[in-house]
């Protein structure tokens, strides 16, 4: 079985391809959210050397809107040119390290920053929007061998250690029939309602 993990997240996308457990193409680069040129690039190379998968499975986020919108309608594309199965997960399920608990936080634009919690690369806490003080004061009661990430380091937080989801690992995950996923029609992980500013009358 073929399966195609597509991320783009986080400030480095990458594609990956997995076939019967053995990694056939993985490729990592910087996500210019302005220029997703590499990631069509790389596409199109994975197709033409490997040809359809029979599983699709995308980063669903938290991280950039813009990024995981595309990774997504790609996702939709190809699924409608193969009818492979199609799947989402959260991206930051998918950081590639040796604990089987950790945390990731990021900005969360606005003067908010998310808190999620991830055990044996499932959600088992969040995300959840805090404010600047509010995740400082949660991050001190953790003890100093738990893990933080940020896929884009916030200055403000030095223990916060820079990782990025990992195509790589999004596949061997879909590979898991255990596992919960989400079906289609995919969105991106909403942090918060999207922001409307309506026209005065």
């Amino acid at each position: 079985m073929k399966i195609l993990a597509l991320e783009l997240s986080s400030a480095q996308g990458s594609i990956a391809l997995l076939d019967n457990d053995k990694v056939e193409f993985d490729r990592e680069w910087p996500n210019d959210r302005k220029n997703s040129g590499p990631f069509f690039e790389s596409l199109a190379e994975m197709h033409k050397q490997f040809g359809k998968a029979d599983t699709i499975i995308v980063g669903l986020g938290p991280g950039s809107y813009a990024g995981t919108r595309i990774a997504i309608s790609a996702a939709i594309g190809l699924q409608a040119a193969s009818r492979a199965r199609l799947i989402g997960f959260p991206s930051i399920c998918a950081i590639e390290c040796d604990a089987a608990e950790y945390c990731v936080i990021g900005d969360a634009r606005r003067q908010t920053f998310f808190f999620a919690r991830v055990r044996d690369n499932n959600l088992s806490e969040g995300p959840t929007l805090m404010s600047e003080a509010e995740l400082s004061e949660k991050l001190d009661k953790f003890d100093r061998k738990m893990s933080i990430f940020a896929t884009e380091k916030p200055s403000q937080f030095g223990r916060a250690e820079l990782r990025h989801p990992s195509a790589k690992l999004l596949a061997r995950l879909a590979a898991d029939s255990k596992r919960e996923f989400a079906q289609p029609p995919l969105e991106p992980i909403y942090l918060r309602e999207p922001h409307i500013t309506i026209p005065k009358r």
